[in-house]
């Protein structure tokens, strides 16, 4: 089928963004299927965004720097970045004959719903298009197979995340890492850019061999390779938890400032447990180094425990 040009698609963002954006992409690709679905998006995202098999073409764009656009004007503009004003203002750069957001007065914008913070990142866009009476689905979570070889049966430990107060201790992830080789998993450890000497520090302290380590040596095609064929993953609340939620793996996830509520696994699916001993759920991520109070009160015995509750579901997803 050819496609018309015309669909300019904003979500400038990372893993877990993308992931979450899957159910809109999806929608917005039924509702257009003569359109020509542009997804603005980092550069570094490509080998993921090939796996959300909605879009036609990545246009890199790393942040809401103000940019000229090239090609013909879109027909539509979607901002499944946030609220504005400025992502409504990139958008309107392009000059689309019409865009989808949520309500801007301060971006331009007066059209679309409210903005709302409780809601669950999948939720918040769906209902975007819902509002504009597309049909998205927010069950259709999964990206298909990576084509990356990768190892098959792998427990993986991530102990990174973009934030400090996301960040459960080292000597904690060590403490599963090494009950994990124990009980005969195979464990390995991730992480993206700069993220590498928390993974050989995790690994020196759960007595594992530097080639357990992967951080540093795969790219977000080979991490998804990797999570799409483990036997289980155990994060923090960071990208890497969404790619479990897409392909399936079971998984336990850790969160601190931030509620299970708001990004965690579809609480539907008793292979991915999320643990959270948080109140409230602090908006977005907070500035500090060490990890939240709410992630501290999480053992290594609760961790274990989760996860051989979701290992126990394994067989039957």
């Amino acid at each position: 089928m050819s496609r018309s040009p015309g669909l300019l698609v904003l979500r400038a963002l990372g893993i877990g963004d993308l992931a979450t954006a899957v159910p809109a992409l999806r929608g917005l690709r039924a509702e257009f299927p003569r359109h020509r679905l542009a997804l603005a998006a980092p550069a570094w995202l490509a080998p993921l965004v090939d796996l959300v098999e909605a879009v036609d073409v990545q246009v890199p764009v790393e942040d809401l720097t103000p940019r000229g656009w090239e090609g013909p004007a879109p027909e539509v503009a979607v901002n499944l970045h946030g609220r504005g004003p400025q992502s409504h203002r990139l958008l309107r750069a392009a000059a689309p004959g019409r865009l989808l957001a949520f309500a801007s007065p301060e971006g331009g914008h007066r059209d679309g719903p409210l903005w709302c913070d409780d809601e669950h990142e999948v939720d918040r866009w769906c209902r975007l298009l819902h509002w504009y009476g597309i049909p998205a689905d927010r069950t259709d979570l999964d990206l298909a197979p990576p084509g990356h070889p990768a190892p098959v049966g792998v427990s993986v430990v991530h102990p990174g995340a973009k934030s400090g107060r996301r960040r459960w201790p080292v000597d904690r992830f060590a403490a599963v890492a090494r009950q994990l080789a124990a009980g005969g998993h195979d464990v390995v450890l991730t992480g993206g850019p700069g993220e590498e000497a928390a993974a050989h520090a995790v690994a020196a302290a759960a007595g594992l061999g530097p080639p357990a380590v992967l951080a540093g040596r795969t790219g977000p095609g080979e991490l998804a390779a990797v999570v799409a064929r483990a036997r289980l993953l155990v994060s923090g609340d960071t990208g890497v938890a969404h790619l479990a939620t897409a392909f399936r793996t079971p998984s336990v996830v850790l969160f601190g400032p931030m509620s299970p509520q708001r990004w965690g696994p579809p609480a539907t699916r008793p292979w991915h447990r999320a643990i959270w001993h948080g109140t409230v759920a602090e908006p977005g991520d907070t500035p500090g180094a060490e990890p939240h109070p709410a992630l501290l009160r999480i053992t290594p015995e609760e961790v274990l425990a989760a996860a051989a509750a979701v290992l126990s579901t394994a067989t039957v997803h």
